[in-house]
């Protein structure tokens, strides 16, 4: 019978210290040195004493004699020391009795209080022995190894649970806290919550530190990252998703810099220098790629395009290309731009701005005055930029000056060829956003079919489709870009040109990037390629690298494999950060939308659903959702008008009704 006799039994990865008060069957009933009542069956018991305690005394008289004993087990323990233990032990590779391991540390004269104390000692070290059947059995050297890491990595685990918790505290509720030791370590996981939600790979810890702190919704790691100034109230997440690099690293710069300061080979080119060469763009480009000129001859004009060569300056493989190569492309969103080249290149040394001599790769086409085609050449040339104009004054002067008019008679009849040949010529206007003193937006809509517009994108057409034959014709390998004809041509019947578009576009095929020439049904030419932007496109920096490999007579720089396996890579990144441009443009649409809710907005009809319709917004182009009206049937193309009823863009919600 154990009654009277002290209990030691496990309880909650605890040793629990009682008195049997009772011994019935199945069951002891206890009373524990912090006077609550147990009951356990006798198999639980780790230790039984030899001694008993007089169940005659009162319970009150009873705790105090356990807490006693106790007290003194505890202070024994402190004397155990597991690792000579285990020293001792564990070569034999077998089972050791809490006696026979009570009397290794304390000598031959042990008592119950000792049996207790070693116990203790090795239940609470856990790394280098287990409890099995009663018994203590010394782990192997790789086991106690493994234990400890294990330990190590659970007691920081709580520490980071723990100090987590309490910063997040202190932060919702309007305290902020001196950075504890393991701030970048909270910042991180917040980070990978508001990234990758229920994803993300710390998301048990994350939601733990929430949980302390008295944070159920896991979406709260946003704002909390905005309260900490760690991001921006209008953070870009697909930045951090995506791994997109914003700054360049130190050998880049160094390199950028040799490059700026060092002095071009002007050697062996043809000296352009003398021809009035001028450049077309917005009002705020820097980096200027291209220039045109155009100049009469005997039997007609000659019109020169004129692009950077960056070839000399950026070398295969060198930091700075392997940067580049990375990125893929210089980045413009609505309030970020971020370059492929560090800015002292692209805006500067490589670039073409006025009065500054620079080496091109030029394409002369020469053309009659009836604007037929008499020949053409790709050259290495050096030219110097005279006149920097923009969009806005060529739109004004171009009918004034005799070589614009030229120039825009001829690219009008460049254009019209290619519609001809099947090109899409369905342009729409393109969304810019401008931003207030407190990064509110303001949404325009700029033209793309201006006659500007349309005398650069046809020279660079033309000049993408020339070197395309050029390589095709010299058997150099480049990436040549191709697009299927569409699913459908749709016919346009003068009306409601935004809804046709829209419904056009869905029927184009992709792009495709290849080594092998093919159409490109959407610009209506034989072959394509990217070589007008060396500045700013990775693609057009390989390109133009073998475009010279053929006008030299040298080998080329890459392989058609070679050619093959970065082009795959390239085009994967273009991908993600097309997907990353048009989240922007939803993202900051909502957010302009946002701060017009009641206001009635110009619709067209797009396409009936059969929960809804989807409408485009006009004004900006935009395609949103819009409830099925009761009592009311809406045709595609029918124009309406939308009220905004709520539009959050970090939720990425637009909820817009019929207007009354």
């Amino acid at each position: 019978m154990s009654e009277g006799k002290i209990i030691e039994y496990i309880d909650q990865r605890k040793i629990v210290t009682a008195v049997c008060l009772r011994d019935k069957a199945s069951k002891l009933q206890l009373v524990t040195s912090s006077n609550h009542e147990a009951s356990i069956p006798p198999k639980r018991a780790l230790l039984v004493s030899s001694i008993s305690l007089p169940l005659t005394s009162s319970r009150e008289e009873l705790v105090r004699e356990l807490k006693a004993i106790e007290k003194k087990r505890l202070e024994l323990m402190e004397r155990v020391s597991v690792h000579e233990l285990w020293e001792l032990t564990h070569e034999e590779n077998e089972a050791f009795s809490f006696a026979d391991l009570a009397e290794l540390a304390f000598g031959n004269h042990i008592t119950d209080d000792h049996i207790s104390a070693l116990m203790r000692a090795l239940f609470a070290d856990r790394i280098y022995f287990k409890l099995k059947d009663n018994c203590f059995v010394p782990h192997s050297p790789e086991k106690v190894e493994q234990a400890a890491k294990a330990i190590e990595a659970a007691e920081q685990r709580e520490r980071e649970i723990s100090q987590g918790g309490w910063f997040l505290k202190e932060l919702i509720n309007g305290r902020i806290p001196e950075d504890p030791p393991l701030r970048e370590k909270i910042v991180e996981v917040l980070a990978q919550l508001a990234l990758y939600g229920e994803d993300a790979p710390d998301v048990k810890l994350g939601k733990e530190m929430l949980s302390r702190a008295g944070i159920k919704d896991i979406a709260q790691a946003y704002n909390l990252l905005v309260t900490l100034k760690v991001w921006d109230e209008d953070e870009n997440l697909d930045l951090h998703r995506l791994h997109i690099r914003t700054e360049f690293t130190e050998p880049v710069l160094e390199e950028a810099e040799r490059i700026a300061q060092g002095e071009p080979d002007f050697s062996g080119r043809e000296d352009l220098t003398g021809l009035p060469i001028f450049t077309i763009d917005g009002p705020f480009t820097r980096d200027f790629d291209d220039a045109l000129s155009l100049e009469p001859t005997d039997r007609g004009y000659r019109l020169g395009i004129h692009i950077t060569d960056v070839t000399p300056f950026i070398k295969p493989d060198s930091p700075l290309d392997r940067e580049a190569f990375a990125r893929a492309s210089s980045i413009y969103l609505p309030v970020t731009q971020i370059p492929m080249l560090p800015p002292n290149l692209s805006n500067n040394a490589l670039s073409l701005v006025k009065d500054a001599e620079r080496l091109a790769v030029t394409l002369f086409y020469d053309f009659d005055t009836n604007l037929d085609l008499v020949g053409y050449r790709f050259s290495l040339t050096v030219v110097r930029v005279e006149k920097q104009r923009t969009y806005d004054e060529v739109n004004e002067m171009y009918l004034e000056d005799p070589l614009l008019v030229v120039l825009y008679q001829l690219t009008q009849t460049l254009r019209q060829k290619r519609a001809m040949n099947g090109a899409m010529l369905i342009p729409l206007p393109e969304i810019h956003f401008t931003f207030d003193g407190q990064s509110r937006p303001r949404v325009a809509l700029i033209d793309q079919d201006t006659p500007s517009r349309v005398m650069v994108s046809e020279c660079m057409i033309l000049y993408n489709w020339l070197a395309a034959r050029f390589a095709a014709e010299t058997g150099v390998p480049i990436l040549y870009r191709g697009q299927e004809s569409p699913q459908e041509r749709l016919s346009f019947d003068g009306s409601h040109y935004i809804h046709y578009v829209f419904q056009q576009r869905r029927k184009i095929r992709p792009l495709s990037i290849d080594t092998v020439p093919q159409p490109h049904s959407g610009i209506g030419v034989d072959a394509y390629t990217n070589a007008t932007s060396p500045l700013r496109r990775y693609m057009d920096l390989l390109v133009q690298r073998q475009i010279l490999s053929g006008l030299t007579s040298k080998k080329p720089v890459y392989t058609e494999p070679r050619m093959k396996e970065m082009g795959i890579s390239v085009q994967q990144t273009l991908k993600d950060i097309a997907v990353m441009k048009r989240n922007q443009i939803r993202y900051w649409v909502l957010r302009y939308l946002a701060e017009r809710i009641g206001e009635r907005l110009p619709a067209l009809v797009f396409q009936k659903l059969r929960s809804k319709y989807l409408v485009i917004l006009t004004d900006l182009l935009f395609v949103a959702e819009l409830p099925l009206v009761s009592m009311r049937e809406l045709s595609p193309g029918e124009q309406i008008t939308v009220t905004v009823k709520r539009s959050g863009p970090r939720a990425d919600i637009l909820i817009l009704e019929l207007a009354s």
